[in-house]
């Protein structure tokens, strides 16, 4: 049985890339996990985490509990890996799962406003007049991602920050994909305006 020290461990490797790492594919690491390989379930945690964690912080706001659902994610992987038929591919497998405790969470605690608290990530190397503009940007952009509905605004980041497909999209949230075209669409149109408003070009993003 994996435990939670691993798990913790495996975490700390997601910047840190090995052959390992960069080379087996999604699909064999589940076939090797599925397997009892505790190396295997290392990487792939290694490899998704932080993706992960930014996704499900976007939905529940807050840091602690967002740990301890990727926890309870790959805790779930490790035991239901023998489950998973390639019928989509892992990292979407993977969201779906994360989508549907965060959900879970936040309807025990009887809150739906699912933000995206994380809307930039800082280059350390950036001198501090960068990092100001940097940050500057990113808040408005952030405000400007709290003006689309929960709806519209789980579909753009899934769509741009985590590279889904509308078929992918509509595996995660398991709804019609039509309805993620439209949502989409609506998306798209509203965040253009407030980012006009705002004075941020949507193509410069």
């Amino acid at each position: 049985m994996i435990d939670e020290q691993t798990l913790s461990a495996s975490a700390g490797l997601s910047h840190l890339p090995s052959a390992e790492t960069r080379v087996t594919s999604d699909d064999v690491l589940m076939e090797r996990i599925a397997a009892g390989d505790r190396l295997a379930m290392q990487v792939l945690v290694a490899r998704h985490h932080v993706r992960m964690f930014r996704f499900v912080l976007g939905l529940v706001k807050d840091r602690t509990l967002a740990e301890d659902l990727i926890g309870d994610v790959f805790l779930d992987v490790w035991r239901q890996a023998h489950t998973f038929e390639a019928r989509c591919a892992v990292a979407t497998w993977l969201l779906s799962i994360a989508r549907y405790k965060a959900l879970s969470a936040l309807r025990s605690r009887r809150t739906h406003d699912p933000l995206d608290e994380a809307a930039t990530i800082e280059d350390p190397q950036a001198d501090p007049e960068t990092l100001v503009q940097i940050r500057d940007r990113g808040e408005i952009i952030r405000r400007c991602l709290e003006g689309l509905s929960p709806e519209h605004r789980e579909i753009v980041d899934l769509a741009y920050y985590h590279e889904k497909t509308i078929d992918e999209v509509a595996e995660i949230v398991g709804i019609p994909l039509s309805t993620v075209k439209t949502r989409m669409f609506y998306a798209r149109k509203r965040l253009a305006v407030l980012l006009a408003e705002a004075g941020i070009d949507r193509a410069a993003i």
